[in-house]
Order: structure tokens, then sequence, then C-alpha cells
């Protein structure tokens, strides 16, 4: 008998909320709901009726203009989500970052840049790498390669 490679043994992850909608997010969606994830995006910039983060989840802030960034980050880092990031170049994220620890919010979970180095630029590669964090996170791995 052949060992196959893959387990049919269902395994429950909570859900990825992504916000807001933009051609990264929906390449996040495409991606992770292929690999079996549930995936909530959240079009409105300005958080609409939130994200209502339940233990488990993943939180990806794709959009790092968002006027409701800060107040996503936030909550997102105060909840029970096992995973949350945000898309922002270095720069923007330092910005962000100081204005987070200035206020007293612990940000040694955040994932920023968001997403694993694999170098792509086009949204759909940059998804990938995100997705492949939220995986590997999920599993307590680093994401590294698998080859000894």
């Amino acid at each position: 008998m052949r060992e196959q490679p893959w387990s049919d043994d269902a395994v429950r992850h909570g859900r990825i909320l992504v916000l807001s909608d933009n051609p990264i997010s929906r390449s996040i969606a495409a991606i992770a709901s292929t690999a079996g994830r549930t995936v909530v995006v959240e079009p409105a910039d300005d958080g609409g009726p939130g994200l209502d983060v339940q233990p488990g989840d993943a939180v990806v802030l794709c959009d790092h203009d968002a006027p409701d960034a800060p107040a996503a980050l936030r909550a997102a880092l105060a909840s029970e989500a096992s995973y949350v990031a945000m898309m922002a170049s270095r720069g923007r994220a330092a910005g962000l970052l100081a204005e987070l620890e200035e206020e007293g919010v612990d940000t040694a979970r955040l994932h920023v840049p968001a997403g694993l180095d694999l170098g792509g630029k086009g949204p759909g590669e940059i998804a990938l790498s995100v997705v492949a964090e939220v995986v590997a996170e999920s599993y307590g791995r680093s994401g590294g390669p698998m080859r000894g």
C-alpha cells in the first residue's frame, strides 16, 4: 500500500478575516478557500460593522491606509486571534507601530509586513505568502523549506 502525503482527517481552523476589499484580499480569499479555510472579507475600509474576531481566527489588515486601521489592529491584538498581520511598507508600519505602542498596545505578535518572504510582487503572489504564513502559524511551523 502506497502512503499518501496528505490526510483526509478534518482539521478545524479559525476563519481568516480580511479588511478591506482589494486585489490582494480577493486573492487571499481565493487561495485560502482552496486550502480549505473560511475567509471573511470586510469590504468597508472603515472597518464596517467590525470583524467580530473569535478565538483562533487570523486577522489580516490589507489596507494600512484604511481610516480604521489603528482601531482594527487594537481590537485584533486584544482578541484571541491566533494571527494578526498588516500589509504595509516597513516605513508605514513603523509609524503605526509607534502610535500603538505609545497607547500601550502590545504589538509583539503583530506580523508586519504580513506574509513569508517569497519575493512576490503581484497581488496573487503576495496573497500566497500571507496564506502560507497563516497556515504555518496554525501548525506552529516557521514556514521554512521542508528539505533537510
